[in-house]
This record gives structure tokens, C-alpha cells and sequence, in this order.
């Protein structure tokens, strides 16, 4: 007979999603474990692996304060080959042969070190980004051409991790903003060293806070349910930086009612908080507090 875990607190998970897993099947089985609402924030491909910040309950109205969040991840970069999907999925469509001298350590770290700062970017048409109102990956299946946005987006840091002339790989990690494909990026860099290549494999070691090593793998939690209990971060822990504001009852019936309150603090996100009681959060708009998130 399986025993029914604790009671859930709404708020987020880091789990870690393993190869082939889609980030809905991760949603599924937390879904299953909790019996609440569940969301997440940042869609993996299948293939990657890594942080995957998943939401509970109340906590999937957090979403809009996190798809913004920066991101790391260990990327490893093949040469010499490109893929329809630019990365191990698709189907080989070119090969080169890659001269040795694109190998040198120092030749990589300086090509690495152009891409640093905001540069311009074409996401790959295997993408869910929506043009005209269909996903791009709709057009690339049915053979259609499409003009692709190119957009900006912002490289922070790219440290070189290894090369290895003999499995003609680099493996870098790379700091950097949401909106960022990794996959065009790999693409990218291998054009500037003067050949093709494809995304080979792809962790993502950090979003926002979560970091990979406070992780909780999906094996973990099917073999025991009851490991989430301990390791969801509430809504309170959440916004822990946030300013608080304390209600006395009759405020507090009209904030929970929708009321907007009258108040003096600056503009900005806050705790609410009746007591020591955490009511939930408030958002400042022009000396007006109205509810957001309710517990």
C-alpha cells in the first residue's frame, strides 16, 4: 500500500531533468506526486538536462516575476558536421574536414571571446517562437520557408572548459540571457573558427537562483515521494529580498477582497504580512497596494 505524503506547500522545486525526459513529462510526474497545479519556467529540449525550476500550486503565479532570469549552462560544441536541428537529433546534412590549427587552445578562447557582450542573434527554425502565429519547427516540418526575427540578446561570460582534437569537441560554459539559443550560438561559433558544427550536449547548471548542485533528480523523487516535502522553496522564501508591510485586520479584509489600499512606500513588490502571519504579495503602483499572489 503506498503511503500518502505530507501536505505540499505551494512554492517551487529545482529539479534536475535527465535526457529524454520533455520538461511536461517533469510536470506530469510532480503533478502526480503533489495533486496540485503545476507549471515550469524555461522549457529544456529533450536532450538537455539540468535545472528545471518547477512551480506548485500558488506558486505558478510566480511565473511572471521568473521567465526573465539569466541562465548558465555547459555546453559541448562537435565540429566538422551540421544537423537539420543543429543539434545531436537531426539529421547530418554536411561534413568537413577540420584542420588541426582550429584545435589550438588559444585560437578557441579568442574566438570564444567575440561572442562576449549583447550581439545579434537568428533562433534556429526548430523553435517554438511563433511567427505569424505558428511555431517555427511548424514551418521547418512541412518544408516551408519563413523570414526568422533576428533579435539581441546578451553573452556575459564564456569559459573554456576543454578541446579535444581527437572527438573534434569543444566544451565551454557559457553565462548568459533569456531569449539565448544555444543550439544558434553553437552554429555560430563554429562559423567564426571558419567550419560548421552542431550542438552536441547541453546542461544548464543555473536559472535565477537554482543552481545544479541544490538540485533534485526526478529519480530520486519517484523512488521517494515524500523527498519533496523538504525541498520546495515557498513563495515567501521566494521573494525573501522584498520589502514587507504589515496589516492591521480591517486593511488587510480589503486587501484580500481586492480592495487597493492606500499607501506611502515606494513602487515595488512587497510581503504582506498580518502579525507574522505571511499573507502573501503586494505590488505598489502610484501609492496604491493591491494584492498579487494570496496564500
Amino acid at each position: 500500500m503506498k503511503v500518502k505524503i505530507k501536505k505540499v506547500e505551494d512554492g517551487i522545486i529545482n529539479v534536475f531533468k535527465p535526457k529524454e525526459y520533455t520538461s511536461h513529462d517533469v510536470v506530469a510526474i510532480i503533478k502526480k506526486i503533489t495533486g496540485k497545479k503545476v507549471g515550469h519556467t524555461g522549457t529544456l529540449d529533450p536532450l538537455a538536462q539540468g535545472v528545471l525550476p518547477i512551480l506548485i500550486g500558488k506558486g505558478t503565479q510566480c511565473a511572471k516575476y521568473l521567465n526573465n532570469h539569466d541562465k548558465i549552462y555547459e555546453v559541448e560544441l562537435i565540429l566538422g558536421k551540421k544537423t537539420t536541428t543543429l543539434d545531436e537529433e537531426g539529421e547530418i546534412i554536411e561534413q568537413r574536414e577540420v584542420p588541426e590549427e582550429l584545435f589550438q587552445t588559444e585560437k578557441v578562447e579568442e574566438t570564444l571571446q567575440r561572442f562576449v557582450g549583447k550581439i545579434k542573434q537568428r533562433p534556429p527554425i526548430y523553435s517554438a517562437i511563433k511567427v505569424n502565429g505558428r511555431k517555427l519547427y511548424e514551418y521547418a516540418r512541412k518544408g516551408q520557408e519563413v523570414e526568422i526575427p533576428i533579435r539581441e540578446i546578451t553573452i556575459y561570460n564564456i569559459d573554456l572548459k576543454n578541446v579535444d582534437k581527437e572527438t573534434q569537441t569543444i566544451r565551454f560554459e557559457v553565462s548568459c540571457s533569456k531569449g539565448t539559443y544555444i543550439r544558434t550560438l553553437c552554429e555560430d561559433i563554429a562559423k567564426e573558427l571558419g567550419t560548421i558544427g552542431y550542438m552536441k550536449n547541453l546542461i544548464r547548471i543555473q536559472v535565477g537562483d537554482f543552481n545544479i548542485k541544490d538540485s533534485i533528480s526526478i529519480e530520486k523523487l519517484k523512488e521517494n515521494e515524500d523527498e519533496i516535502t523538504g525541498k520546495i522553496k515557498t513563495i515567501e522564501e521566494i521573494f525573501k529580498d522584498k520589502p514587507t508591510i504589515i496589516l492591521e485586520e480591517k486593511k488587510l479584509r480589503h486587501f484580500l477582497n481586492g480592495v487597493k489600499i492606500t499607501n506611502k512606500n515606494p513602487d515595488g513588490i512587497y510581503r504582506v504580512y498580518q502579525n507574522s502571519r505571511f499573507i502573501g504579495i503586494g505590488i505598489i503602483k502610484e501609492n496604491l497596494l493591491k494584492r498579487d499572489i494570496i496564500l
